[in-house]
């Protein structure tokens, strides 16, 4: 898209590294599972083009999570809760996205365009995997934890009628953009950690087209009315990202009852090398530049009820996103044309709230806890009305979540046939094996764009949009 764009109760794995082969056989199986997630991932879903859901479960607690942050997407939510996790541990999953946007213009022309068909495909994808450096058995690193994440944290993949009424803007786009995440987290205290990564913005090929990509029909002039425009590009820009994870109070038990945290996502400049391209033929090379924005995110999350039988817990996040840095998007030729394309985005703020109610121990279905969850998610728009363009059909939205978590372990077993405290292949033996699963409907307040001219008064008009979005994580740890 050229033009746009639960802690652990079990004890670990304390002696991985004296058992070199077990050692080697769970890292083998995490790369697995991570692989198994990120291929899910391609151009991806946001009417905002940021994609807060990198895990179910927190997308189950509209994805107010970055003080919790005790599961493995913590590498992504808040890399500071990474300390919290015992043992290896791997989670993957992904996101079945669908939903249309509908166009009325002022003359009463309705058009209705979608995520490339009724379910985005493949859609968002995640993976993680987290280690704990002491039960690694690196006693001198034992306040240490790294890991490595993939995940799709940008992105819109927008289709609309070839014969639309503003096919000259856009018809198709994509930003099947990919981040790659190491990561580390030290605990400084009992009550304080921090982590740190790096963001590794790119592309591959195996994620849809493997660049951002903008499709239109030709109104003339660059290429002769009615061919078919494409631009597309590619690019690796870096990034970084740092958290922080503050427990105040804890309960009788020792364990947190009242968290803080704050996680700073950095500025990334992603330039993109691409070419111009009519009905199929490559013309000449193109460029531009997209800057992904700073993100800074707060949050508090507080367990009314925390004991051995059951927790809840109630969490608010903030987001501020720097999408002021949005100034334009201009396309240069290699003939030495340049293709205006301002932006002049505004820098927004999310509030996102969330809850989960776990129960831990259930006399008919021993070694097994549930977990329901609920939140909501409030986005303010970026794009300004005379930049307005369909390719994201942008508006204030309102995001609904709902979702259920399971977590086998112990004596626990799948369906009767699989052990959950010790499945696996010789030494190599499963402590919990978890599934969560999220829905959620974004609700776009309806928008009525006025005031562009030229050829893009097409775009002037009404427009309404709904997105559904299903998704599921698998968790495991050794």
């Amino acid at each position: 898209m050229i033009h746009h764009a639960v802690p652990e109760s079990s004890n670990g794995c304390c002696g991985l590294a004296k058992n070199s082969a077990k050692t080697d056989c769970v890292v083998t199986l995490a790369i697995l599972v991570i692989f198994i997630g990120v291929c899910a991932a391609s151009p991806v879903l946001a009417q905002v083009p940021r994609i807060y859901g990198q895990d179910a479960a927190a997308s189950g607690m509209g994805n107010a999570f970055a003080a919790q942050a005790d599961n493995p997407s913590a590498l992504h939510y808040n890399p500071a809760g990474m300390t919290q996790l015992r043992g290896v541990q791997v989670l993957a999953g992904g996101t079945f996205v669908g939903g249309t946007s509908e166009f009325r213009s002022p003359t009463g022309l309705s058009v209705t365009g979608d995520r490339d068909g009724i379910i985005a495909w493949p859609g968002p994808g995640h993976g993680y995997l987290v280690a704990s450096l002491q039960d690694l058995g690196i006693s001198s690193l034992s306040k240490l934890t790294v890991g490595v994440g993939v995940t799709t944290p940008f992105g819109s993949v927008m289709r609309w009628p070839d014969s639309g009424p503003f096919n000259g803007i856009t018809t198709f786009s994509a930003l099947p953009l990919f981040n790659i995440k190491p990561t580390f987290a030290y605990q400084l205290s009992p009550d304080l950690s921090i982590g740190a990564g790096a963001d590794i913005y790119t592309f591959a090929s195996f994620f849809g087209e493997g660049h951002a990509e903008l499709q239109s029909v030709s109104p003339g002039g660059v290429a002769p009315a009615g061919s078919k425009v494409e631009l597309n590009g590619r690019g690796t820009a870096p990034g970084f990202n740092v958290g922080a994870l503050y427990t105040a109070l804890r309960n009788t038990d020792g364990q947190p009852i009242a968290n803080l945290a704050v996680v700073y996502r950095s500025q990334a400049t992603l330039h993109l090398d691409g070419a111009l391209l009519i009905n199929g033929i490559k013309i000449q090379d193109a460029t531009t530049t997209f800057v992904l924005p700073q993100v800074i995110t707060g949050g508090v999350a507080v367990w009314p009820i925390r004991d051995a039988e059951r927790e809840w817990k109630l969490e608010l996040n903030v987001d501020y996103v720097g999408w002021k840095s949005v100034r334009n998007l201009d396309i240069h030729l290699a003939d030495g044309t340049v293709i205006p394309q301002p932006q002049n985005w505004r820098s927004t703020y999310a509030i996102l709230v969330g809850t989960e109610y776990r129960w831990l121990k259930i006399d008919r279905l021993p070694g097994w806890q549930i977990a329901i969850r609920g939140g909501y998610t409030n986005q303010q728009t970026q794009v300004p009305d005379l930049n307005f363009t369909p390719s994201i059909p942008s508006a204030d939205s309102h995001v609904v979540s709902s979702g259920i978590g399971l977590i086998c372990q112990g004596n626990g077993s799948l369906l009767g046939l699989i052990p959950c405290g010790s499945f696996g292949v010789g030494s190599v033996k499963t402590k919990l094996i978890g599934l969560d699963f999220s829905y959620q409907v974004f609700l776009l307040e309806p928008r009525t764009i006025s005031g562009n001219t030229g050829l893009r008064a097409t775009v002037n008009g009404f427009y309404s949009s709904i997105v559904h979005a299903g998704g599921f994580s698998i968790r495991a740890s050794f």
